[in-house]
């Protein structure tokens, strides 16, 4: 059965008891690898919404009773945490989740976030700031721009992958170097100095471009759309010494990613693409919906044979399911796949590699670094009144082999793996750029031409001795940079 197209469409609804008063809640199943199907608890009716209502102390109860109910690891819970101990609702999240965070299962994986924030980006991409992916240098302390979006004001003031970041502040007065500023504060004191993700917010930047000239400019923070299908890079074909190569790069799996894919595809379908490069290099990841979509795109040989498994906690075997790869007019049928990714490709991005694994075997390989290791997903659970979304763990995925535990990453699970760096020198999807020449190396002579990855999962850099950038990302991330690493 497939659920995942539908139930981000379907209404959750249900109220928990806490006490003498309930928090009530509706809104949207589905999530981030959430989508698979959506939890139908038993619905009490929905109070008026109180003050009250929303108190620390109701809101913590809510989150108690989902998990107690819904949570992948049961026995992994602590539910002895005195809910009185702590002073936010997510503070007391991460009490009740520790046992199963000490065994790498749940690695901030189940949180509180903002209903409309979350709803605003996966529906269009809406986010507020300047619109650029940072990384920093783990060596020596420089941040530079991975990735610019089109849309968001950073892009038209000539911020591009591979700008450096020299200093910011509120104004020309006030500029902080950002060597003096990670030296001081790591990379928390860039994030601050950025400021808050504010519309109107203004920072002035002094700047190194590629070619080595500096200057200052003035950015404003602006709410813009995030194309998960860049316009510039999103999708071509390579000419790998007359062998056409087709070279598609996702984002983040949101809803509008759709009609790019399709375009992408019909695109390789015309040309007869029969080899893929999909790189996910920072991809944090979706909604399944979109992931079964790119599964069924390169999955046109396969229609009717399983895409994936998705398992929850026993006591809710009922909802399991099976998705199976469908038929769709843009779809190719790559004889060979090999899949970019680093430590911020997790999720939904995984989930897309995982499942190519039993049918195309040593003709695929993951190309990059390890990747951050996340086989689960999440159930939302919506208190609307107080515009609380609690993204619980609620299932994991398997391949058709039932394959699912790459708690470590996929290098532990891929055929095949080929070290690689992420040349910030060149563009995405340049054919010399050091990630996408190896994989056109794989797709050329197979393993032959590759050294295999190792290193621990969610370390950007630990299979290269050139200096390699971490994604810069706070600790407690919004909507939009849980799914896009990096964005500021």
């Amino acid at each position: 059965m497939r659920f995942g197209r539908t139930s981000l469409n379907i209404a959750l609804a249900f109220t928990l008891a806490t006490g003498l008063s309930a928090c009530g809640g509706g809104g949207t199943g589905g999530g981030a690898i959430g989508g698979a199907p959506t939890p139908t608890p038993t619905a009490t009716p929905t109070p008026t919404p109180t003050t009250a209502a929303c108190s620390l102390s109701n809101r913590q109860q809510f989150v108690l009773d989902a998990l107690d109910e819904w949570y992948l690891f049961p026995d992994l819970l602590d539910k002895t945490v005195n809910k009185a101990n702590y002073t936010s609702v997510q503070s007391y999240i991460d009490a009740l989740v520790a046992p199963a965070r000490a065994q790498s299962k749940d690695r901030y994986f189940t949180y509180i976030t903002s209903i409309a924030e979350e709803n605003a980006f996966y529906n269009s991409g809406s986010s507020a700031g300047f619109g650029f992916r940072l990384g920093y240098d783990t060596s020596a302390n420089r941040v530079f721009v991975i990735e610019a979006f089109e849309e968001g004001p950073a892009f038209p003031a000539g911020f591009d992958r591979g700008v450096e970041l020299l200093s910011v502040g509120t104004n020309a007065n006030t500029l902080q170097t950002i060597s003096g500023l990670m030296a001081s504060g790591g990379p928390q004191a860039v994030i601050d100095a950025l400021g808050a993700s504010t519309v109107g917010l203004t920072r002035v930047f002094s700047i190194r471009d590629t070619s080595g000239a500096t200057r200052q400019v003035t950015v404003a923070k602006a709410d813009y759309a995030l194309n998960p299908v860049s316009t510039r890079y999103g999708g071509k074909i390579i000419n790998d010494g007359g062998k056409l190569v087709g070279y598609v790069n996702l984002r983040t799996f949101i809803g509008t990613a759709d009609p790019g894919l399709r375009t992408v595809f019909a695109n390789f379908r015309a040309q007869g693409v029969n080899e893929v490069i999909v790189d996910l290099r920072y991809n944090g990841g979706g909604l399944v919906s979109i992931a079964e979509l790119f599964g069924d795109l390169m999955g046109g040989n396969k229609v009717g044979q399983i895409f994936s498994y998705t398992t929850l906690r026993a006591s809710k075997s009922a909802q399991n399911s099976s998705d199976l790869f469908g038929a769709q007019p843009e779809s190719i049928a790559p004889a060979k796949i090999a899949f970019i990714g680093r430590a911020g490709t997790a999720s939904a991005s995984e989930l897309v590699t995982n499942a190519f694994i039993p049918y195309l075997g040593n003709n695929m390989a993951l190309v990059g670094t390890n990747t951050y290791g996340k086989p689960v997903g999440q159930f939302a659970f919506d208190v609307a009144a107080c515009d609380d979304r609690l993204r619980a763990i609620a299932f994991r995925t398997e391949n058709a082999n039932r394959q699912g535990d790459y708690y470590t990453g996929l290098a532990s699970v891929v055929p095949n793996t080929c070290r690689a760096d992420d040349d910030i020198g060149r563009q995405l999807g340049d054919p010399a750029e050091a990630s996408v020449a190896q994989a056109l190396a794989f797709l050329r002579t197979g393993a032959a031409s590759c050294t295999a990855i190792s290193g621990t999962s969610g370390v950007q850099g630990a299979q290269s001795a050139k200096p390699q950038r971490q994604l810069l990302q706070p600790d407690r991330p919004s909507a939009a940079q849980r799914e896009v690493p990096g964005l500021f």
